[in-house]
């Protein structure tokens, strides 16, 4: 899927689960926030990606504004494997049933390399701002919470 969408970081598989950005990037030895967590959200019944960095936390209810929603909660696992195909703790940006709205954090145009999911909890692929972009179709978008109490923990919601 990844060689038809022109992305030309291989897949690398990690030698435990990464189901936080915190265990992915100690395995890579990189930054926190060049991980790049795939959160899927409930948004008005719709199923959203936001695609943020690991070092953010995500404000629902800024990202229910950004995309119109009423209201955006995290999804549950069920939810998440209909909508992705995939399970928590490993979703991709890309190769789900169905093409998801996405969101992109723009904090993760600040890095040069971002790892993404690739659909496992041991795997992961290298990949840029403008490749993350162009592969989902995705929005740039502020989504982080920083202090806010109505927020999704990076690792907690629905990777």
């Amino acid at each position: 899927m990844l060689r038809e969408l022109g992305v030309t970081g291989q897949v690398r598989e990690l030698p435990e689960p990464a189901p936080t950005a915190v265990t992915a990037a100690r395995q890579l030895g990189c930054e926190v926030g060049a991980i790049a967590n795939s959160l899927v959200f409930n948004a008005d019944g719709a199923p959203l990606l936001v695609l943020t960095s690991g070092a953010h936390r995500v404000d629902t209810g800024k990202v229910a504004g950004l995309v119109g929603a009423a209201r955006v909660k995290r999804a549950d696992p069920e939810f998440v494997r209909e909508a992705t195909g995939q399970v928590i703790g490993g979703v991709a940006p890309v190769g789900h049933p169905r093409p998801l709205r996405t969101l992109v954090d723009r904090s993760l145009g600040s890095y040069d390399v971002i790892w993404a999911a690739a659909g496992h909890a041991h795997m992961v692929f290298p990949t840029s701002f403008a490749e993350l972009l162009r592969i989902t179709g995705g929005t740039p978008a502020d989504v982080d919470a920083g202090d806010a109490a109505d927020a999704a923990s990076p690792g907690r919601a629905a990777r």
